[in-house]
């Protein structure tokens, strides 16, 4: 009886590897999975705020433009002596 008694905790120890196994398996697969997302959005995030740099670049640039054609819109309606012919 001892020795089905050893057996018994011997399948109940390698059923308990086998399920610890499993369960560290799961957990790195896991971990890596959650490396690459953050991975992911580390470089989403320093690629959108690029992109958005430049954005901000291009807008400065074209209010800068916008507010000088309303100078010269301006002028041009306080003067309009300038564009007619002498």
């Amino acid at each position: 009886m001892a020795r089905a008694g050893g057996i018994t905790n011997a399948v109940n120890v390698g059923i308990a590897v086998q399920a610890d196994w499993e369960n560290r398996e799961f957990i790195s697969h896991i971990s890596l999975n959650v490396r690459r997302l953050f991975d992911f959005l580390v470089h989403f995030e320093s690629t959108t705020k690029n992109k958005l740099a430049k954005l901000n670049e291009k807008l400065d640039t074209l209010e800068r433009r916008l507010e000088l054609l309303e100078v010269q819109v301006s002028n041009a309606t306080a003067n309009p002596a300038l564009f007619t012919p002498n």
